[in-house]
């Protein structure tokens, strides 16, 4: 706004407006707060509509309705992979509920966070503090602070009670190969990911998660969620989910389809069940978005039932309330499926869940309320707007076979929660299109179409008309064309694929004969069954500065779909150089990112240390060995200078300390040792052993600023600038901007 305008909007405000408490007086008394309007939650046309699709008991709308009004409880979820989840529940419940008893705020009794009753082992909470009393009251700052801190480290997720339904339902294991097809911003991907991780022996699961996107952008708040639970098993893609390709993969040297054993499809949608978090939808709903978007449901939904192996589990799920977008969307892939898809009968995976079942009829209401109970009473004018696979199915045998009771609808009031809609489905056999009659002998090859007529038909054609053996031998025909690098995994041409947003830097997986791997093997004398052939950079070109690490299972993907998958983000941090490398005896200090991943396979350079020994490394900038116990010191003496590695194991024996083990990534220097760990991970691990870290004390430089930005030397260098040596962590910057910035690790170099 230039000068002039700023004058003119000066002049023409009211007399009295100047004054803050008077002119702010008027304009709370017209209904303003905050220079806005304040919201009026009221919705004539969706009261009508859903009392009239009847999808809330009787007797119970005026209770429905009410809740719609209220705020929404806040929720927060333990990371359950990590073996500091016990610790941190045991943190939660005797530290800082406790402290929040018979607290008063404004007046208000705070309520004591209880656990989700139908959450498995305590890890999901909900309480009716909201942000702004977090954020203000000085009685919630600690536990405000402990909330933040332990969000960024990947220990708590700040989460919405129902979104964390469907990875529940989707019941993944560490085998399984798992899609989510509209990941961001990446709470329920962050589920999929614990439950890789069940165990956390095991540093590969043999399973992975590609998670998906259209949204450049929102893909890397996506890679930002993921990376903070350190997987060598995610895979960030950025895909329109409708028609996300088809991969291949090598097994035993033959290029097969890649079918995932879970498939999570949370679809766009008009978003009326979040009226409690997002009020602008009071004012802005209307039946037309849901007729808009239940044509790409459908879509995305097909899709994501043909990548879907045969006895595998796909859950479909809105956060909306309607049956267009719900159970109309399921009712057309079940028909379309022929038999391919069934509804799976969920009803007591989740004891102590509230849920309503699916409705089996529903009529189609347009935007100025006009009623339509079938496709043919539909006024031609009105084809576009309104398709047949909105209304459900005529026959009454079909419709009964399709078990839409088997669907889960959650409403507000029941249990204090946002509104959802969730469906299992079981893929029984291949989707009608993917079935190829066989071949007669001597015949030419031919792909075999349909050619629907009807508009019924028309609207449920399949999303790809490519049969699966045609996909595989393209994929070979690629494979073979000699046009690929070995090792290198480039973003797709533009020929193949026309790329939005930022270009991402290829993939490269460290060659067997490279000669940067055996002195990082003989330093820290790694196993022979490290998958050294799992490393990987981010550059073809100069020195090697990040060393990054994948599964076997994702390096086979990434090798595989080069030309046809545009991938923003995948493998952890385990290794970053030294700017003055060449001094010692490795280039290469070890990243805490990748540490619990790499630890399995490290036999030497390992410190074993006390907790006085953590609490000492963790608070104090580069304490001299003579700080440390005198068995840490016995150790660390007569190692050679460079990275080393800090374990902490718990004492069965003494119950009341800290109980769950610690590996930290170290620097043996000249005559004192410092940890290379991010702030947050940093303030866990104190927290976790009954230190407390407050606001005060860092600006008193007590506690953790972060390095700088070009701490990759050793600390000898570094230590006149910088407090407390804290690592770098991948995603440290995103606090100040989630979108695709370099420093946020989406673009490692």
């Amino acid at each position: 706004m230039g000068r002039r305008a700023r004058g003119r909007r000066l002049q023409q405000r009211p007399q009295g407006a100047e004054d803050g408490a008077e002119g702010g007086g008027k304009r709370r008394e017209a209904g303003w707060e905050g220079g806005y309007p304040e919201i009026v939650k009221e919705n004539k046309l969706f009261e009508h509509y859903y009392q009239e699709l009847k999808i809330v008991p009787e007797g119970e709308w005026d209770q429905f309705m009410e809740a719609l009004r209220e705020p929404l409880p806040a929720t927060l979820r333990i990371t359950g992979y990590k073996s500091h989840a016990k610790e941190i529940l045991h943190c939660l419940k005797n530290k800082y509920f406790k402290e929040l008893e018979d607290l008063e705020v404004d007046g208000q009794k705070v309520e004591v966070p209880q656990p989700l009753s139908w959450y498995p082992e305590e890890l999901a909470w909900h309480t009716n503090l909201s942000r702004k009393i977090l954020r203000k009251s000085p009685q919630l700052e600690k536990f405000h602070q402990f909330l933040v801190s332990e969000t960024e480290s990947g220990n708590i997720s700040r989460q919405e009670a129902v979104s964390m339904i469907p990875p529940l339902l989707l019941n993944a294991h560490p085998h399984h190969k798992i899609l989510d097809m509209c990941a961001a911003p990446g709470s329920k991907t962050t589920q999929l990911i614990e439950m890789l991780h069940a165990d956390m022996n095991v540093p590969f699961p043999e399973g992975f998660v590609i998670a998906n996107d259209v949204d450049n952008k929102r893909c890397y708040l996506l890679v930002h969620q993921a990376k903070r639970l350190s997987s060598p098993c995610i895979m960030v893609v950025n895909h329109d989910a409708s028609s996300i390709p088809r991969l291949t993969i090598d097994v035993n040297g033959k290029k097969e389809i890649l079918f995932y054993d879970r498939i999570l499809c949370d679809v766009p949608c008009s978003g009326d069940g979040t009226m409690r978090k997002n009020i602008d939808v009071w004012k802005k709903w209307t039946t037309l978005n849901s007729l808009q978007l239940h044509g790409l449901q459908l879509r995305i939904a097909t899709r994501g039932a043909e990548q879907l192996v045969e006895g595998g589990r796909m859950v479909y799920s809105t956060c909306s309330l309607n049956p267009i977008e719900d159970e109309a969307v399921i009712a057309s892939l079940l028909e379309k499926s022929e038999g391919a898809l069934e509804l799976a009968d969920v009803s007591s995976e989740l004891p102590g869940l509230k849920w309503m079942p699916g409705i089996t009829q529903w009529k189609v209401m347009t935007k100025d309320g006009q009623w339509f109970s079938e496709w043919e009473a539909v006024p031609h004018g009105r084809h576009t707007q309104i398709r047949p696979t909105m209304f459900p199915p005529k026959d009454p045998e079909r419709l009964q076979a399709m078990h839409l009771e088997r669907c889960l609808r959650i409403l507000p009031h029941h249990q204090n929660t946002g509104g959802f809609f969730v469906a299992v489905l079981v893929k029984k056999s291949s989707m009608p299109w993917n079935k190829r009659p066989p071949k007669l002998q001597g015949e030419p090859r031919e792909l075999v179409r349909s050619g629907p007529t009807d508009p019924a038909e028309l609207e449920s054609k399949p999303v790809g008309g490519i049969d699966d053996t045609e996909i595989t031998e393209r994929a070979e025909n690629v494979e073979n064309n000699g046009s690929k690098r070995d090792g290198v995994c480039g973003p797709p041409p533009s020929k193949k694929m026309k790329l939005f947003g930022f270009k991402e830097d290829p993939f490269v997986f460290i060659p067997e004969d490279d000669p940067l791997f055996p002195p990082i093997q003989k330093f820290y004398a790694l196993d022979p069954s490290f998958p050294k052939m799992n490393l990987l950079t981010r550059t073809t070109e100069g020195k090697k500065r990040q060393l990054y690490m994948v599964s076997k299972e994702l390096r086979n993907v990434l090798l595989n779909n080069s030309e046809r998958v545009k991938v923003i983000n995948t493998g952890i941090k385990v290794w970053c150089r030294n700017n003055s490398g060449e001094e010692f005896d490795c280039a290469f200090r070890l990243a805490q990112e990748g540490i619990y991943t790499l630890y399995p396979f490290i036999n030497s350079r390992i410190i074993t240390v006390s907790m006085e020994d953590v609490k000492i490394l963790l608070t104090q900038e580069n304490p001299f060995f003579r700080k440390l116990s005198s068995e840490t010191y016995s150790q660390a003496k007569d190692l050679a200078k460079g990275s080393i590695v800090l374990k902490y194991e718990p004492d069965p024996t003494k119950p009341d300390t800290l109980q769950c083990p610690i590996v930290l990534c170290g620097w043996r220097g000249k005559a004192s040792i410092r940890t290379f760990v991010p702030k947050n991970e940093r303030l866990h691990y104190l927290r976790m052993m009954g230190l407390e870290v407050l606001a005060e004390k860092k600006k008193e430089g007590a506690v953790l600023a972060p390095e700088s930005a070009g701490g990759s030397g050793p600390p000898e260098a570094e230590e006149a600038g910088a407090e407390h040596g804290v690592e770098p962590a991948a995603s440290a910057s995103v606090d100040a901007a989630p979108g695709p910035d370099p420093a946020e690790g989406a673009l490692p170099r």
